[in-house]
């Protein structure tokens, strides 16, 4: 497997409370990870890092995830874990009083991967049978569309698109989404926050992972693109590409 994240503050934000990071435990397997700070709470960015710092100590010291069951119980007890940490932290400090962060992450193996996710930072694949979202957003507008209630058009523009209905560390317990897929070599996984989805449309992501160019260049042109189309909020990407050989970059 051949790995790149980047993340980048945006044109308007003054911080990044964005973090992630590719992360490859004793037997190979690859973690790959977006935490997304919660825009407008205090100490986004610790939330974020403290995410990503975690779970990378913890996947560095795991094996064995020879099974989709094994994927999921790994994801779902160490993210538990991580909220009941980001909790804790912002009960005690009173300047990280309601921090939290969204989640996306991809456990990688050569058999499958397992994605498990929190709010609106989202995974899509490219495969043979096109590029799709496979997370569903845990956002106000997102479960509008589930609804009917509002078209995927209207939620574009909704005024109240920001507001996130899940969160990493912000209540006692969370919940978590997680499923398993299985991928050949050459599909693609894309795990981004909203600051690049919101901003560069879907067959316009396709596209840049379709050229021959690098996976550093294809992240730097999807984050320029972002930036171009106005840059709002920070922007971060992970981009996993299944071959026989291994790479992580950033």
């Amino acid at each position: 497997m051949k790995s790149f994240f980047l993340t980048d503050r945006g044109k308007v934000r003054q911080h990044n409370e964005d973090s992630c990071g590719v992360f490859t435990n004793k037997d190979g397997d690859l973690l790959a990870i977006v935490a997304d700070g919660m825009g407008g709470h205090r100490a986004g960015d610790v939330a974020s890092q403290m995410t990503i710092s975690t779970l990378k100590e913890l996947w560095e010291e795991s094996s064995t995830i020879d099974s989709p069951e094994i994927a999921e119980q790994w994801l779902q007890q160490h993210i538990l874990h991580v909220n009941t940490i980001l909790f804790n932290h912002s009960q005690m400090n009173s300047e990280c009083q309601g921090m939290g962060t969204t989640f996306v992450g991809a456990i990688c193996t050569p058999k499958f991967s397992t994605i498990g996710h929190i709010g609106d930072s989202r995974c899509y694949i490219l495969n043979e049978t096109g590029f799709k979202q496979i997370t569903d957003d845990h956002s106000l507008v997102g479960e509008l569309v589930r609804l009917g209630q509002i078209s995927k058009e209207d939620a574009e523009y909704h005024p109240r698109k920001n507001v996130v209905l899940r969160a990493l560390g912000t209540e006692v317990s969370v919940e978590m989404d997680k499923k398993t897929i299985i991928l050949e070599d050459d599909d693609y996984l894309l795990l981004c926050s909203d600051g690049l989805s919101n901003k560069v449309p879907d067959e316009v992501m396709k596209d840049i992972l379709l050229q021959s160019e690098s996976l550093d260049k294809k992240a730097e042109t999807l984050i320029s693109l972002a930036n171009e189309n106005g840059g709002e909020d920070n922007i971060t990407l992970v981009i996993v590409q299944y071959s026989s050989e291994s790479e992580v970059g950033e």
